[in-house]
């Protein structure tokens, strides 16, 4: 990622944070209406799996200009997302989401830049947890 789409992802997260536990309602709204069938991998409180959601994108948009203290906690989600019966497609469809989400929250705000710039910032996050999920089921 550039410096540019790193500052747009960082800038544009801050005006989402305030209104995280109505962006997350949002983002698993739209997930289970494009994919009904994923409602079934969620089982607790979906109030807690949004705080969840929301705290690890914090986290991540925090770490994009060095992510190597993101590595090693992305790898483990992905190897616990196999356990739980995802696979590498179902990435692209929660990468919709977000970014469904994410234009929501924003509004006039989201640009073809910002869009672009959090694309590739879900790609990158996105693909460490599938080489991990791909390891993972070939060691398996």
């Amino acid at each position: 990622m550039t410096p540019r789409q790193i500052e747009l992802v960082k800038t544009t997260f801050a005006k989402v944070a305030p209104v995280a536990d109505t962006a997350a309602e949002g983002f698993y709204g739209r997930l289970f209406e494009q994919q009904p069938a994923y409602r079934a991998l969620f089982k607790g409180d979906m109030s807690r799996q949004g705080a969840m959601l929301m705290q690890t994108l914090a986290l991540a948009v925090k770490h994009l200009h060095e992510p190597t203290p993101l590595v090693a906690p992305l790898q483990a989600m992905g190897r616990r997302h196999t356990g739980y019966g995802v696979q590498d497609a179902d990435y692209a469809e929660v990468g919709a989401a977000l970014l469904w989400t994410l234009e929501k929250a924003l509004g006039d705000e989201w640009t073809e830049e910002v869009s672009s710039a959090w694309a590739g910032a879900y790609q990158l996050l996105s693909g460490v947890m599938i080489e991990a999920a791909q390891s993972h089921r070939q060691a398996a």
